[in-house]
């Protein structure tokens, strides 16, 4: 094993925040969909659009640094090395021997599959969220103009909740392959301490 720093301060915030953020918005809104009661519906509203808000205001500042630092070029799709990442999860994974066929540095942080699941999040989960979201709690003012052009209260809502079950779902894809390190919990100390322990290449073996 190498300790190599892989994820920075500003990441690692930018992380939990989100996740924290998601996270009651889920059960926020779940309330608000009246699947239980706890806070109340007008509380929960309440602070379901809060949360909102700070995630959205998190999201600027996450896209202004990946645009920044060029954090973004991790987002780059790739096929290289993707048939060897889907066949070390469907079956190496559960070999004790089996190396993962991705090497991660802080240059390339995301496997080939990582990259095509936070591209999907990134261009169409969020910006539905973003948008479904937005158009649901402005829709009243916006219903007095033409700016809806004949989209009903029902469609947004319908829009919103999809994105919801999408994003749930991705968190706990999210966290169940975040588990899968040499220890159920490597991954997850490295996205607390920026810390990874990386497995070594394993040697080629010589030629007799």
């Amino acid at each position: 094993m190498s300790r190599t720093y892989i994820f920075k301060r500003f990441e690692r915030f930018w992380h939990w925040s989100q996740a924290a953020l998601i996270l009651f918005m889920l059960a926020s809104g779940f309330e608000v969909h009246g699947v239980y009661k706890l806070l109340g519906w007008q509380r929960a509203v309440e602070l379901h659009t809060t949360a909102a808000w700070a995630l959205i205001v998190l999201w600027a500042f996450a896209i202004f640094w990946h645009f920044t630092t060029g954090e973004w070029k991790q987002y780059i799709p790739t096929t290289e090395k993707i048939a060897a990442v889907m066949r070390y999860y469907a079956f190496g994974i559960f070999d004790r021997n089996a190396h993962h066929p991705f090497r991660t540095t802080q240059l390339t942080k995301h496997n080939p599959l990582q990259r095509l699941a936070y591209l999907f999040v990134k261009l169409f989960i969020n910006p539905l969220i973003w948008i479904s979201g937005l158009l649901y709690l402005y829709y009243p003012e916006l219903a007095r103009t033409s700016a809806m052009g004949g989209i009903e209260l029902g469609s947004v809502a319908t829009a919103h909740t999809l994105a919801a079950f999408l994003m749930l779902i991705f968190l706990i894809v999210h966290v169940y392959f975040a588990t899968t390190g040499h220890t159920p919990l490597a991954h997850i100390k490295a996205m607390i301490t920026g810390w990874e322990d990386l497995e070594e290449e394993p040697l080629a073996s010589k030629p007799g």
